[in-house]
């Protein structure tokens, strides 16, 4: 016979601190849990006796919930009865409970598909909102009955199929992860609206691996930079080098900017939203003036149709740069890449690596990076912040360029 009692579920604790009061049935050693749509203080509840407390409507509430006991524990009788409980295990008493309470609501509640698209819809950030939509793409390609998933069908199996189905086109593990860490957002926010009490990622852990080095030491960078491409790679060295006079700023942003205001380029990140404000120093500003656009601040939208394809296109040509060499009658092209394997990213992670071989602090570094400290919201922080970014920008472009170090205080 199953058993049910009252239990305040304290795990799922919302931001005005109430907790949600669930009915907890037990069956067959397990338990599951179903949401009474009351949220309690840990004080309004009295767990020894199963009471509502303190509150104006406390009569009402206590009734209410009673009466939802016995209405399940009717279910649970009834099913007993016709000899149909002991060949149910927990979550098929879980579902048949559930449909007979709310056939419509709850059953859509408990739709993953649909729960999936509901999350998707509060992404805001065209970016997130890309990568949320990639990650439901595939699961309508891993997955024929995608559109009646529940959150019960995603089970560890499911999960480690997904993953095996994705390296077939993804062999990078922590490309699969970020399609992983989206399933996982969703059930989490489907347990913070009490949706589902199921969940799979307490079993399946998503364990990123360690990223091979993607930054380049100060000799090395030195060399690259001053390498002497083919014409048509040129251009792309020169953006490299922008992006690296920018502390890294991301293809997306770079493609984005507008206008340089009071020799300084202001931006929010494409990632994270997070505003960022850059001095342009004369190095920067030569390329940007090489490569001016007519609706941005570089022509790089005026020639592609998106960053997307001239990400690809970048990275390919600095790819390229190094030896060049013909062979043969026919004059056929070796090329002997410097970095076969570098990206725009690289610039990112090689101004830190720079800056903190020569004595930045790790504050300034992570301040420039976009990483902040505590809680910095007023003006005198703020242009504090700014002036730390400018002054280590500079040294690293100093150090680079000319050679010249500054004794770091």
């Amino acid at each position: 016979m199953a058993t049910t009692k009252f239990y305040l579920d304290k795990r799922a604790v919302r931001k005005d601190g109430t907790s949600p009061l669930k009915l907890s049935i037990s069956h067959q050693g397990k338990t599951t849990l179903i949401s009474l749509d009351v949220y309690l203080l840990p004080e309004q509840w009295e767990p020894h006796i199963g009471k509502i407390l303190g509150l104006p409507n406390k009569l009402f509430l206590n009734n209410y919930i009673y009466h939802r006991k016995v209405d399940i524990e009717t279910i649970i009788l009834r099913l007993l009865e016709n000899n149909e409980l002991s060949r149910m295990n927990i979550s098929q008493l879980r579902e048949r409970i559930i449909s007979e309470l709310k056939p419509q609501e709850e059953q859509s509640s408990n739709n993953f598909t649909e729960t999936f698209k509901k999350f998707l819809e509060t992404k805001t950030n065209p970016r997130t909102h890309e990568i949320y939509q990639q990650t439901f793409s595939k699961i309508e390609k891993y997955d024929s009955n995608y559109n009646t998933l529940r959150f019960e069908d995603i089970t560890n199996n499911w999960l480690t199929g997904f993953d095996a189905f994705l390296s077939k086109t993804s062999p990078s593990k922590n490309a699969r992860n970020i399609h992983l860490r989206n399933i996982r957002a969703v059930f989490n926010a489907a347990l913070d609206d009490d949706l589902t009490t199921f969940y799979p990622f307490r079993r399946f852990k998503i364990r990123p691996v360690a990223t091979p080095k993607r930054s380049l030491s100060v000799e090395q960078l030195r060399m690259f930079i001053n390498a002497q491409p083919e014409e048509h790679c040129q251009k792309y060295l020169d953006i490299f080098k922008l992006i690296f006079f920018l502390i890294g700023i991301n293809i997306i942003d770079l493609c984005n900017l507008k206008n340089i205001v009071n020799n300084r380029i202001e931006y929010h990140r494409a990632k994270t939203n997070k505003l960022y404000s850059i001095k342009v120093e004369p190095e920067a500003m030569e390329i940007i003036n090489k490569y001016k656009g007519e609706n941005y601040l570089l022509d790089i939208l005026d020639r592609y149709g998106n960053y997307k394809n001239y990400a690809k296109r970048i990275n390919e040509n600095l790819q390229r740069i190094g030896e060049v060499k013909r062979v043969g009658k026919g004059g056929k092209k070796i090329i002997t890449p410097i970095f076969p394997n570098i990206t725009t990213y690289w610039a990112r992670h090689t101004w830190a690596t720079i800056a903190h071989s020569i004595g930045i602090p790790k504050d300034t570094i992570s301040l420039a990076l976009g990483h902040s400290f505590g809680n910095r919201t007023t003006d005198i922080y703020i242009d504090f912040d700014r002036e730390k970014i400018d002054e280590a920008n500079r040294k690293v472009i100093d150090w680079v360029i000319y050679r010249r170090r500054y004794v770091v205080r």
